[in-house]
């Protein structure tokens, strides 16, 4: 027992200098831990700042997208109905007025009521009549013609219609360009 009481006393006469050795040590470790602690939320806050952004980026490519289908999800049906305008119109150009009159008529209705539901949904006509200026982007040379009567680079003819889908290219139109000679 005296042993004991011999420690405890041993204790208590270094005990200030054990318990200011562990007062600094308990500091240092409690700064490290602090430190840490610290970095861990600087790391969080980054975290946080990034899937934020990445949240955010996720909501404008949805919204995009969105528009995207909105504006032009009906491109592939647009360009399914449009050889069959392209027939009414070959129907339409060889057509015997004196013939048929009736069967004409109901050909140019038809024709009509397709290019005003098209027309409805922003599908519209590529210009590409003669005399106007050839323009890669929206035209398709199909072959040279050699001509002095209208200058370089102009349509000469047209051989098939191209068609918009509001400002975007669905099919080119097919033309025949001048060449001087």
């Amino acid at each position: 027992m005296r042993d004991e009481n011999s420690d405890v006393q041993v204790e208590q006469t270094t005990g200030t200098e054990v318990a200011d050795a562990t007062m600094e040590e308990r500091i240092a470790l409690l700064e490290e831990q602090l430190a840490a602690k610290e970095q861990e939320a600087r790391e969080n806050w980054d975290k946080l700042l990034r899937e934020r952004a990445d949240l955010e980026n996720y909501r404008k490519r949805a919204s995009r997208e969105k528009e995207e289908l909105l504006n032009y999800g009906i491109k592939s049906l647009v360009e399914e109905v449009l050889p069959v305008v392209d027939n009414l119109e070959r129907a339409l150009e060889h057509a015997n007025e004196d013939g048929l009159p009736a069967l004409v008529e109901g050909v140019k209705m038809t024709h009509t009521l397709l290019l005003t539901a098209l027309k409805k949904y922003g599908v519209c006509v590529v210009e590409g009549t003669c005399g106007t200026l050839f323009d890669s982007a929206f035209h398709q040379a199909m072959a040279q013609v050699e001509t002095s009567d209208q200058p370089g680079n102009t349509i000469v003819q047209e051989f098939q219609k191209g068609y918009l889908l509001k400002e975007r290219l669905l099919r080119p139109s097919m033309v025949s360009v001048a060449k001087n000679p």
